[in-house]
Formats: structure tokens, sequence, C-alpha cells
């Protein structure tokens, strides 16, 4: 048997991984590379194999680094089953789309740039990919249900388990049978935090042979819920309280946005923060949260009673999601007092930059950033210190006092992960750290060593190895 990694492996994007038996050949994951100065080369490129050639495909979750190159994969001629869980087929029908959408005005925008004699990165002819090309890949998505074993193949089958990330984010275990023995393949996809709202806690695996784990945290602790709302509460008080400026929230709209809208809540009815007036500005933020809700049945039971809360209370925050394009740039009059939370969560698309072109150069504004910033996006930028940014050709002072709650990440950190690892009753054959920067995964794979004792290896990017 054949593993190779072909994205997420030395970065935190692409998620991509590649089995091929004498009669078997699949990919978990298909995700689209974001940050960096090669990530259009990279999801621009040819496959590393031939996408008419796999039997199927399996799918951890809805992040577009982890499912962003899936029409891309089917308009090159995959035409087998993608299987997922249902929650992530809902997601998928609004992000997919979405993505295509941002592809389409990308190219016209590289266009408009070419005929004004203006440079632009890169040079593509044709969009990554087209909404039709996204709907078409939509009919290839199959429901399978948590904890349900299925076979997508003769000698193959698998099993989704709740991984605790965001709403349908699935651990992916896969028992290939491969003359005469069957190995089991643990892909972790991206291990969730104990106690963290909306989700349920991550179900253990207690045995593997082959595992991949990620590290997108896996060299660091977070702060506990406890000190992390105590930190928003602060970042909040400390602008709102004057009445002179905004809150800006950068916010991934599929799972960080409905984390916030939970705590928000939470530290208002503890009457900790004052009256709220909270502005979610994306179209995608509201699906998702309608989503969310359809699928409550997969919630824990804090959000399940938080949601009776709002619905049963007059004096509940007040919760704007703004859909149409004229509402949003009419956010830009309001001055003060408001928590405008808008996509993307990295900053580098979508009504975020507006927003930031509007606030980062008023002293009297705060942005909180709640989630990982990756190498090369203008959120890391901002994050790493940079006293001033380009947004739309425009050069804008950093004068608003910059929050980082990194308390609220929907990943595990080192400590979680090492709790989940803990479950299995015998170290796999194959450890590979997967899904983190250089020095995280390396900083994980050494934490393996010395407080499991087990022999893990740093997943290389492109390399293939035996098993």
């Amino acid at each position: 048997m054949k593993l190779s990694f072909l994205g997420a492996a030395g970065e935190v994007t692409g998620s991509c991984y590649l089995v091929e038996t004498e009669n078997l050949r699949f990919v978990v994951d298909c995700g689209m590379f974001q940050g960096g100065r090669d990530a259009d080369e990279k999801n621009y490129a040819e496959f590393s194999f031939d996408p008419r050639a796999l039997d199927f495909v399996l799918l951890t979750h809805a992040h577009i680094d982890h499912s962003g190159l899936l029409p891309r994969l089917c308009a090159q001629g995959f035409r087998g089953a993608i299987y997922t869980t249902a929650a992530t087929i809902d997601l998928l029908e609004v992000m997919l789309l979405d993505s295509a959408h941002i592809q389409e005005k990308e190219m016209e925008w590289r266009e408009r740039s070419h005929k004004s004699g203006r440079r632009v990165r890169g040079d593509y002819d044709v969009p990554l990919y087209s909404v039709p090309q996204a709907h078409a890949s939509l009919a290839q998505l199959r429901a399978v249900a948590y904890d349900a074993e299925f076979h997508p193949q003769p000698g193959v089958r698998c099993r989704l388990r709740d991984a605790g990330h965001i709403l349908g984010a699935a651990i992916i275990e896969v028992w290939v049978r491969q003359a005469g023995r069957e190995i089991k393949i643990v892909f972790s996809g991206d291990i969730g935090r104990s106690g963290h709202p909306i989700v349920r806690d991550v179900t253990p695996i207690e045995e593997a042979d082959v595992l991949l784990i990620e590290s997108t945290y896996g060299d660091r602790l977070h702060k506990s819920l406890a000190d992390t709302m105590v930190e928003l509460e602060a970042a909040l008080n400390e602008t709102l309280s004057r009445k002179k400026g905004n809150v800006i929230v950068p916010a991934f709209a599929v799972g960080r946005t409905q984390d916030l809208l939970y705590l928000l809540c939470d530290l208002y009815r503890q009457k900790r923060l004052p009256p709220l007036y909270i502005y979610v500005d994306s179209p995608m933020a509201l699906k998702a949260t309608e989503i969310t809700l359809k699928h409550a049945a997969l919630l824990d039971a804090e959000t399940r009673a938080m949601f009776d809360w709002l619905r049963g209370n007059r004096e509940r925050p007040q919760i704007n999601f703004i859909h149409d394009l004229n509402e949003s740039m009419a956010l830009a009059k309001i001055k003060s007092g408001a928590v405008i939370i808008s996509a993307s969560g990295m900053c580098n698309a979508g009504r975020i930059k507006h927003h930031l072109a509007d606030n980062l150069g008023r002293k009297e504004c705060a942005v909180l950033f709640t989630g990982f910033q990756a190498t090369g996006t203008l959120g890391r930028r901002i994050v790493d210190g940079a006293k001033s940014v380009r947004i739309f050709s425009e050069e804008i002072p950093v004068r608003a006092k910059i929050h980082t709650i990194g308390g609220l990440s929907a990943h595990a950190d080192q400590a979680e992960l090492l709790a989940w690892l803990r479950h299995f009753r015998r170290p796999p054959q194959h450890t590979f750290v997967v899904h983190g920067e250089p020095a995280a995964a390396t900083a994980f794979r050494d934490a393996i060593g010395r407080e499991l004792k087990w022999e893990a290896t740093v997943a290389q990017s492109r390399a293939t190895v035996e098993i």
C-alpha cells in the first residue's frame, strides 16, 4: 500500500492524502491551498494523480482547506462518490458555490487589471473552477451517518466519527484488505476541543495501524475557555464602554461565527457585557447558522439551552444578519458601539476587508482575531505587528487595538491532542504528523515521543511512503 501526502504536509492548508493499493485508489480530502505566494500556483497545478482513476473520495469536513478543490477534481474527470456527513453536505452546498463565485470574481478582476496595465499575481486565463462546475460536484456527494460502517468499494470499509471540530466534522477510520490482511488507517481530520461550544466533544479512537494526526497547534497550549471568556469580556468592554469605536471580528463563516455568537450571548446573559449590537456581515454565516439549527441533534446540551434562552428572552443581544451588499456598505456609517463579525477569517477576501479599511486606522476601535492566521495572509501580517497594511491598493495604518483571542480555536492544542492519542490501546505502527506548519509539526512529533513514547514522523510534502 502507498500513502502520499499531497497537501497539509509542512503547512496547514491544501489537505489531501492519496491511498493506493493494487486494486484501489482513493483520496481523503481535496482542499484548497490558502495564504503564501505560491497558493495560486499549487491550486492551479495538475493533480499528481489521474482524477479519472480514483475509486472514491472521503471528506473529513467542509472547511475550504479540506474541500475547496473538489469541484476542480470533478471537472477534471473524477466521477465517483464523495462520502461525508449530511451536515457537511449541507455546508458544502453553500461553501463550494461561494468559493466558485469568488474564483469567477477574481478572474474578472485579473482581466480588468490586465487591460489597465496593472501587474497582478499569477497569470491564469480561467477561474480555478466555475459556479456550474461547483454545482456539478455537489451531485457526487453521498451522506453517511456518524458511526455507521459503509463499504465504498469491495475490500474496503469505512466509518466516520465525530471530530468535535465544526458541525459535521469527522475523523475517518478506513480498513483496507490487502494480500489477505486488513490494515486500519485513521485520518484525524481536524480535532476539536473538549468543552468547546456548539458541537459535541471529539470521539475517542482506540486503535490504528496507520495514523495521520493533525498538528495545527501542536507546539502550544490554548487558554482555558473560562480564561478566554475573561479575555473576550475585557477586550469588548475596553472598546464598547468608551462608546467611541467599533469592534471588528474576522471570523470564518462556518464554525467560528456560531461559536462567537454563543459566547457573546453567554457573556451578556451573565451580565458581563453591556447591551450588544452585533452585525454578522456574511451571507454564508447566515446560511451556516440556519444549517446549524437544522442539525440540532448534533449540538451539545449547552448550545440547545442557549437557543431556548434566546427564544424566550426579549432582552437578548440584538443580532443582525447582513445579506444585502448595500446594507453591508452602510455599516461604514456606524462609528461606535457595533460588534461587526465578518468573513473571511484570515482577512484575505470577503467583506471583512472593507470593515478593516474603515476601522483599522482608528485608534478608538479594536480588531479581535479569534482563529489561526496562516503565513502570507492579511490577518497574519496584522497579528505579527505590521504598522500598515495594503487593502484595496491603499496603505492603511494600523492604529486600532489588536487582540488575539487564541482560546477560541476549534483546533485542539498540544495537550488536548495528546489526550486524544492516549485513548489508543497501543501505538500505531506508523504515526504521521500532518496539517501543521513545520515548527508546530516538529514540536508535536517530539511531544508524542516524549510523553507517549511513540515513534512519529513529520510528513513531508509530496512524499510517498510504503505501508
